[in-house]
């Protein structure tokens, strides 16, 4: 089956590694040219590229942090200069925070996660949607986390941060749709990449044990459902939240 996808480019931030690195090579497998935004993985970045091109995809790599607005207006610019345009933005970039109890955490953890997130979907979609909207076309996709629909201790400012997101996502979705602009969020379980590699085991286990599937997520897990979402497999699919948690979280 088609997905549409051979002549599109996606923007994929945060993409050298875990979550983004496994979108990226979905949608370069499928045809898409893929633009590879990492803030200090460049090596990681740069073998991504290479296994990419390899297999017979295209694409680019480009440091930006995405809390930065000049870094992300030239990393936009960059990308429509050599590929002439921006069909798919996976907001995937997360802004690192830390994991312990509310009353532990200053205000200017939560306010960094917060502001830092938004930060994020604010720069990079702003960037994008002028060609989109140009073009009457685009899509996206947000990754944000189950945490921002269902409780998980130590996560308050996480929470805070993906629910800010999540609400977002519907008001843009609303706005964008005459203009032929999708909009929709990614909710991950617990996922398994070097960003949750250093959590307990106990934890993974927990986890694990209450997810119908009874296993973590993988990377490559989430990476299949926004391969769906950038396809024309979605092109009628607006302003929703799908949770990819293995049955652990059922909305």
């Amino acid at each position: 089956m088609e997905l549409g996808l051979k002549d599109k480019v996606a923007l994929i931030t945060g993409a050298s590694r875990g979550i983004g690195a496994a979108s990226a090579k979905a949608l370069a497998h499928h045809g898409a040219t893929v633009v590879i935004n990492y803030i200090k993985s460049s090596s990681k970045a740069a073998e991504l590229l290479n296994e990419i091109s390899k297999a017979g995809g295209k694409g680019m790599v480009f440091q930006a942090d995405v809390r930065d607005q000049v870094a992300v207006n030239d990393l936009v610019e960059a990308t429509i200069q050599e590929f002439g345009k921006i069909d798919v933005l996976v907001n995937n970039a997360n802004i690192n925070f830390p994991i312990r109890p509310f009353i532990e955490l200053t205000w200017d953890q939560i306010e960094a996660k917060i502001l830092g997130e938004m930060k994020a979907l604010y720069n990079c979609s702003q960037a994008v949607l002028k060609d989109m909207i140009s073009r009457k076309s685009g899509k996206l996709i947000l990754v944000s986390s189950s945490l921002s629909r269902f409780p998980g201790y130590g996560f308050s400012a996480h929470a805070a941060a993906k629910s800010a997101m999540d609400s977002m996502a519907k008001v843009m979705a609303m706005e964008l749709g005459p203009s032929g602009i999708t909009v929709n969020v990614v909710g991950p379980g617990l996922t398994l990449t070097d960003a949750t590699a250093g959590q307990p085991k106990e934890v993974h286990e927990q986890v694990a044990a209450i997810t119908p599937l009874r296993r973590l997520g993988m990377p490559e897990d989430i990476a299949g459902v926004i391969l769906f979402l950038a396809s024309s497999l979605s092109d009628y699919l607006n302003g929703e939240y799908i949770p990819v948690t293995g049955g652990s979280f059922m909305v």
